[in-house]
């Protein structure tokens, strides 16, 4: 079968056309062309930069490690919400007791001066029954003194001498005074009154040693025992005071007695 050109005559071979037309997709020259639909792909493509690509490795890797967190943290709400998780253990509490407080009222103190104002209505549980002038210390230089009788509702009582000096030297020397009838206590080293006394002691040992206020010593103090009783002599600063009890008593009645 020959080939025949559009419009071309029988029996003659067709022509090439010129230009590239359906029947003759090559041209004059014979080379391919390609359909005028195809566009020819660029002759080069840029590759992205080594910056480019480390930023989008880098928002990658941040993206991934923002889905573990948001993963690991929903995990642990879900579980410590649990019934059976594990609850932490409560922290440790120190339990202090409470001291003790009298059953009984305390009876009115009749002076009213800032002294005896000072002085205190109760002790742990003791509580003032009786108070009246001393009148061997108002005799020994005092300005003012006075006796006074504590008691817890029961068998238990506490007898206190306290007394005012027109200076911290007098006060000192009644207190040295008072030391001396006590038996003799070993000296307590830089040790004040309350550090040094142990009210879980079973026994009244004798003692002494100074009376500070604030890292400062204002006084002394001495403890023993005088028969069956147990005693405490101390001044602070221009007072004095001799307490007289339970043996057992004497320790914790003289560290809560507030002058």
């Amino acid at each position: 079968m020959s080939d025949i050109r559009p419009g071309g005559q029988p029996g003659q071979p067709a022509e090439r056309p010129s230009e590239p037309s359906l029947l003759w997709p090559q041209g004059l020259d014979g080379a391919a062309v390609p359909p005028a639909s195809e566009t020819a792909a660029p002759a080069h493509v840029a590759e992205p930069s080594d910056d480019a690509a480390r930023k989008r490795r880098t928002l990658l890797i941040g993206g991934i490690a923002a889905g573990v967190l948001v993963v690991g943290g929903l995990t642990t709400a879900v579980l410590l919400n649990r019934d059976d998780a594990p609850q932490q253990a409560a922290d440790a509490a120190t339990v202090f007791l409470p001291s003790p407080t009298p059953t009984v009222a305390p009876a009115a103190r009749e002076a009213a001066t800032p002294f005896a104002t000072a002085l205190p209505a109760s002790v742990l549980q003791f509580a003032l029954a009786t108070s009246v002038n001393d009148d061997a210390w108002l005799a020994a230089g005092a300005i003012e003194a006075y006796t006074e009788t504590y008691t817890d509702g029961g068998a238990g009582t506490v007898t206190v001498q306290a007394g005012q000096w027109e200076t911290a030297e007098e006060a000192a020397a009644h207190a040295q005074r008072l030391a001396a009838e006590l038996p003799a206590a070993a000296a307590a080293p830089a040790a004040s009154a309350t550090a040094s006394a142990d009210s879980t002691a079973p026994a009244l040992t004798p003692e002494s040693g100074e009376v500070t206020v604030a890292g400062t010593a204002v006084g002394t103090y001495t403890w023993g025992l005088v028969g069956a009783d147990g005693v405490a002599v101390w001044s602070n600063g221009t007072t004095v005071f001799r307490v007289t009890g339970p043996a057992e008593e004497i320790r914790d009645f003289y560290n809560a007695y507030p002058l």
